[in-house]
C-alpha cells in the first residue's frame, strides 16, 4: 500500500490538543519516521497545556499562532466537527496539509470549501476514517473493484453504538443543532457511512427517517434510510445508539457473488451461474445456483490511526492524493446530511445533496433549538 521509504518530513501542529482521540494519534505519530510534533493548541488552556507538556512542544491557545510561530506542514484537527471548517482553511493558508478527525464537517457546503482550498493552496486534505484499512475492508474493496461481485444489486448496513445518558450529559454540544448539527449520524455513523460509500459508491436517492426515542437530547438517536443507486439497486441503513450487543452487519450482493464484512473475516457466496443468467435459463419453478460460500479469516487490527498516518505520509512524499482525502471523506458526510434532510422533509431527495437548502434547513434547526433553550 506504501512505500516506507517514502517517508517525507512531518512537521505537526495538533489543533484541539485537549480532545480525548489525540491520544491516540500521538500513539501513531510516535510510530513513524521522520514526525515531529511541533506545537499544540486548544482553547482548553489547563489540559492543552498538559498535554503539550508530556509531550515536550509549545502550547498555544489560539492556533493561529501556533501555525504561524510553528509552521507546520501538517496540520491535524481534532476539535469537534462545527471548527473543522475554518481551522483547515486557516491551516492551508499558512501553507499545511490538514488531517482532520471524523466527520470532515457539520454540513456538505463546508466540506465543499475545505477541499477548495486545499486545491487553492496546492495541499492536501485528508479524515481519519482509520476502519477503511481494516484486512477485511480492504479485501472487500479489491474484490468490488476487480468485478468478482458483478453489478451490485442489494446492500445493507445495520450498526448499533450503544451510548448511555451519561455519554450526552457529558458535553452539552453532543446531539445538538449548534454543537453537533445532528445526532448518531454525525457523532457515531460516520465510519459506518464511509464505509459503505466506499465499497458500494453513493446512491442517487434517499429515503431517510430519524427518530430522538430513548435519549433526552435535540436530535437523533435512531436513524434509518432506504438508498437507490443509479443502476436501480437497493439499500437500507439503520444506525442507533439505543441497542445493545448486535454486530454490525455489511452485506453487499451483486450478480455474481455476495459479501457478508465484519472485523474478523469476510465472507464471500459466490452463485454458479450468475443470478441474472440462472433465473433466465433454468426451467425449474424454484431453483436457485449453486451457492459456494467462503470465509477469509483476517487478522482484527480495526485499522488503526497508524494506517492513516502511513498513508498520508506517503501521499506527501509522492505528490499523490492519500485513500481518505477530502472527496472521499465528504461522501459519508452528504449521505448523513441526505438522510437527515429527507426525514425533515418528509420526501426522498436526490444526490447531490441541494447545499442551500440544507444550510437553510440547519440554520432554521439552529434558530429553533435557541429560541427553545
Amino acid at each position: 500500500m506504501t512505500d516506507s521509504s517514502a517517508a517525507a518530513p512531518l512537521r505537526i501542529g495538533i489543533i484541539g490538543s485537549a480532545a480525548s482521540i489525540v491520544p491516540l494519534h500521538l500513539n501513531a505519530i510516535s510510530k513513524l519516521q521522520n514526525a515531529t510534533i511541533v506545537g499544540m493548541a486548544d482553547v482548553v488552556a489547563e489540559r492543552g497545556a498538559a498535554r503539550a507538556e508530556e509531550t515536550g512542544c509549545p502550547f498555544f491557545t489560539d492556533h493561529r499562532a501556533m501555525l504561524a510561530e510553528t509552521q507546520p506542514n501538517l496540520a491535524v484537527i481534532c476539535t469537534p466537527h462545527p471548527f473543522h471548517a475554518p481551522i483547515a482553511i486557516d491551516a492551508f493558508a499558512a501553507g499545511a496539509n490538514v488531517l482532520v478527525e471524523k466527520p470532515i464537517a457539520v454540513e456538505v457546503a463546508e466540506a465543499d470549501a475545505m477541499i477548495a482550498a486545499a486545491e487553492k493552496a496546492n495541499r492536501i486534505l485528508a479524515v481519519s476514517f482509520q476502519q477503511r484499512f481494516q484486512p477485511a475492508v480492504m479485501r472487500a474493496y479489491e474484490i468490488i473493484q476487480s468485478g468478482e461481485l458483478g453489478e451490485i444489486i442489494r446492500v445493507l448496513c445495520v450498526e448499533p453504538w450503544y451510548r448511555t445518558a451519561a455519554y450526552y450529559r457529558s458535553a452539552g454540544w453532543r446531539a445538538s443543532w449548534r454543537g453537533e448539527g445532528g445526532g448518531v449520524l454525525m457523532n457515531q455513523a460516520p465510519h459506518t457511512l464511509d464505509l459503505l460509500c466506499h465499497l458500494a459508491g453513493m446512491p442517487s436517492k434517499v429515503w431517510g427517517q430519524t427518530r430522538t426515542l430513548r435519549h433526552a437530547i435535540e436530535c437523533e438517536d435512531s436513524a434509518q434510510a432506504m438508498l437507490e443507486y443509479a443502476n436501480g439497486a437497493l439499500g437500507y441503513i439503520h444506525i442507533n445508539t439505543t441497542e445493545a450487543g448486535m454486530k454490525r452487519q455489511l452485506q453487499i450482493v451483486g450478480d455474481r457473488a455476495s459479501l457478508d464484512i465484519t472485523r474478523e473475516a469476510l465472507t464471500i457466496r459466490r452463485f454458479s451461474p450468475s443470478l441474472r443468467e440462472f433465473s433466465q435459463s433454468s426451467a425449474e419453478l424454484f431453483a436457485q445456483p449453486d451457492v459456494q460460500a467462503e470465509t477469509i479469516e483476517l487478522p482484527d487490527t480495526s485499522g488503526g490511526h497508524e494506517a492513516v498516518y502511513r498513508d498520508l505520509q506517503h501521499a506527501i512524499a509522492t505528490g499523490t492524493q492519500p485513500m481518505t482525502n477530502g472527496t472521499e471523506g465528504r461522501m459519508s458526510l452528504e449521505l448523513a446530511n441526505a438522510i437527515i434532510f429527507s426525514s425533515y422533509a418528509e420526501r426522498a431527495v436526490t444526490l447531490p445533496l441541494d447545499r442551500a437548502a440544507y444550510s437553510a434547513f440547519l440554520a432554521e434547526r439552529r434558530n429553533a433549538e435557541a429560541i427553545a433553550s
